[in-house]
């Protein structure tokens, strides 16, 4: 390819809403223009790397035996009502109807849509198992779009679905899903952790987030030090603190006037935090729920969510919501309080755990209980007690007992084990060696195609520009003659853009007529692993200059060794 046949338009300053590093850099370098709020359209440099990742994505699941195909983007709602996913699914969901006033839905994703394809196809054992793969747009209606393509409206997944006849059937899909993601991300260069997630609104009985770990990652992430053990910070497992056991002290109210905050409490009444327990509401399901945790921990909605058994994702209550319960804002404890068919109480573990603390409002303005003892005071029978805490840089490994690390990570790949939540919704049966009707046992793995580009720009730059892992850079090599205008420089820069492409390279050559400084900075900025230039001063030594992206090393190389070194450099990139 030759620069001036390339549409690569770049900018040199940063666009006033480009919220993330990668967002920034692909707007300069050219790889992507913004359409509307959370949609963006790909220009050939951004395409030709997204299209090196589709590329990879393909080998690694056509090597784990699984077979691409493509369904609709536009879904009927009927599949979707038939699951029980067409309200639960939420407001993300982009709803249309048609000239006929029926139902579909922009696919999110795709696990109805496989399953009532594959149940019409397949019914007996002997056609199982079978995986399913396919890598095409999907749709979620964000209410607040950004990042880039980390949190956009439309993306490109690549969505993957096994279907086994038994739960070892699965467990096997479920391992070449997992090796077949870690060799992808490995080959697209990225620094990744597999943690344990929540496999919120797709379901299912287990789940692994593969998350690159970067600062610009919107989970947070804990990792064991001594071994694999790494999770989500939803669903990490804390354990349960322990006060040191006290007498116990007499109940009592205590002016609290305007502090209508834990921390504002603590300091008034010169309490540490952990001497204090504090209350989030939530409404899940139409109900609302009272959550409690210590003062020193965070609510963990997604727990929340489980513990009540909520089929929607948790929204904060209302003033409207509270008042109907009877709850004062600010001012809120569980002493006292009875659960009902609309109120529900959830307490974490470590609060029962605890005397004599403060915390919790007496349920009217300006006053706080003082000498607050769980297991005494609050109607015991009456309440949910389940680990709703986030975990905490103070909670070591559940797995070995050793150090937690705190990362953000960028979620790029899952793999859910659905088992039958679908099969059995959307009746996808097969018989089995006695003639028996059976659910199919159903697993779920996704990518996102194009978060993987964005992931990798947020490991790999500098403050030049992308540094691009050399498995997924739209090219490997650049040439750049430092003068188009001279006949000798380009004469000699086409032959080595034809000794490259004759040797494999996926090369550019620079034959603008602009600065050297400006084919420089755009070499930098684009992220070309490798920078090959020719000058008058190396051209007299009969040699050129080839600089490595990532190090910034330069080093000599003759012209009729060019494409040997530039391989061989290559390779070990």
């Amino acid at each position: 390819m030759l620069a001036t046949k390339l549409y690569a338009p770049t900018l040199r300053e940063v666009p006033s809403d480009a919220d993330v590093v990668s967002q920034q850099l692909m707007l300069r370098a050219g790889f992507m223009r913004k359409t509307a709020n959370g949609l963006y359209s790909f220009l050939p440099l951004g395409w030709r790397s997204i299209k090196k990742i589709e590329a990879i994505v393909r080998e690694e699941m056509d090597r784990a035996s699984a077979q691409e195909i493509m369904m609709p983007i536009l879904q009927p709602a009927e599949i979707w009502k038939e699951s029980g996913r067409w309200n639960a699914y939420g407001a993300e969901m982009m709803r249309i109807n048609d000239r006929h006033d029926n139902e579909f839905c922009l696919g999110p994703t795709h696990e109805e849509m496989i399953t009532t394809l594959v149940k019409n196809e397949i019914n007996s054992y002997r056609q199982l198992p079978v995986n399913l793969y396919q890598i095409q747009s999907k749709f979620r209606d964000e209410r607040r779009p950004r990042y880039g393509l980390m949190r956009s409206r439309e993306f490109i997944m690549k969505d993957a679905y096994s279907f086994d006849v038994d739960e070892a059937g699965l467990e096997e899909s479920y391992k070449s899903m997992y090796d077949a993601y870690t060799r992808i991300f490995n080959r697209c260069g990225l620094t990744f952790r597999p943690v344990e997630a929540d496999s919120g609104a797709i379901g299912g009985s287990g789940t692994h987030e593969f998350m690159a770990i970067a600062e610009a990652g919107e989970a947070d992430i804990v990792y064991c030090t001594k071994c694999d053990y790494a999770a989500n910070i939803e669903i990490g497992k804390p354990g349960i603190m322990k006060q040191e056991e006290e007498a116990l002290q007499e109940l009592s109210v205590v002016d609290t006037p305007n502090a209508t905050s834990i921390e504002a409490v603590a300091e008034m009444l010169n309490l540490p935090l952990h001497k204090t327990i504090k209350a989030v509401v939530f409404s899940i399901d139409g109900k609302v729920v009272l959550a409690i945790v210590r003062g020193d921990h965070e609510v963990n909605e997604v727990a929340v969510q489980h513990a009540v058994l909520g089929s929607v994702e948790p929204e904060m209550a209302t003033p409207e919501e509270l008042e109907k319960v009877g709850l004062t804002a600010g001012f809120i404890s569980p002493v006292g309080l009875q659960q009902t068919e609309e109120f529900t109480i959830v307490v974490d573990e470590s609060v029962m755990e605890t005397y004599n603390v403060c915390g919790g409002g007496a349920n009217k303005k300006d006053a706080h209980y003082v000498n607050i003892n769980p297991k005494r005071d609050f109607n015991v029978e009456d309440i949910i007690v389940a680990p709703i805490r986030l975990i905490t840089k103070d909670d070591v490994c559940p797995t070995c007992g050793g150090s937690l690390e705190h990362a953000k990570g960028i979620e790029v790949g899952q793999v859910f084990k659905l088992g039958t939540k679908y099969s059995e919704a959307l009746q996808a049966t097969f018989l089995d060696q006695n003639g028996r009707p059976n659910p199919m046992i159903m697993g779920c793995y996704g990518i996102g195609v194009s978060r993987t580009l964005a992931a990798a720009i947020e490991q790999y730059h500098d403050e030049n520009g992308i540094i691009w892992p050399r498995s997924i850079a739209p090219f490997e090599a650049v040439i750049v003659p430092i003068n188009a205008k001279d006949e000798a420089l380009m004469s000699t820069s086409e032959t080595i853009y034809s000794a490259l492409q004759e040797a494999g390279v996926d090369v550019l050559l620079d034959d603008r007529k602009d600065r050297a400084g400006v084919k420089f900075k755009d070499a930098d900025l684009i992220g070309y692993p490798l920078r090959i230039t020719v000058s008058k001063n190396t051209l007299e030594n009969n040699e050129v200059e080839i600089q490595i992206r990532k190090t910034g090393e330069a080093l000599s190389c003759a012209i009729d060794s060019v494409a040997t070194k530039v391989t061989e450099l290559l390779q070990n990139l």
